[in-house]
């Protein structure tokens, strides 16, 4: 099982911005696609973005469409979740996922590899 390390999360206040990034701990195959996914205490964990490796396809829930961007580094095996106008209501545990299964790439059950998760706290 692929083990990927999250970076970046942390405390902001409501119209700031975040980075998130991803990457295996190791070798890996090149994965079929990345992304992220949230959990807020007493939800399930939602999709927030994904991205295709090989086409770089982006995919995005609604809420966060037009103030987070996902990308990403071939070469580094990296995924990144730029997120501006941050807002309260994306306060969560943010998660990276990765699947060499096909898609839809929008839902937590096909994704296989996940990491330990990084917080992010948006004050008002």
């Amino acid at each position: 099982q692929v083990q990927l390390v999250e970076s970046g999360g942390g405390l902001v206040q409501a119209g700031g911005s975040l980075r998130l990034s991803c990457a295996p701990s190791g070798r890996t195959l090149r994965p079929s696609a990345m992304g992220w996914f949230r959990q807020a205490p007493g939800k399930e964990r939602e999709f927030v973005a994904t991205i295709t490796w090989s086409s770089g396809m982006p995919y995005y829930t609604d809420s966060v469409i037009g103030r987070f961007t996902i990308s990403r580094d071939n070469a580094k095996n990296t995924v990144y979740l730029q997120m501006n106008s941050l807002k309260p209501e994306d306060t969560s545990i943010y998660f990276c996922a990765s699947t060499y299964r096909g898609g839809p790439y929008r839902t937590a059950s096909q994704f296989d590899n996940w990491g330990q998760g990084t917080q992010v706290t948006v004050s008002s």
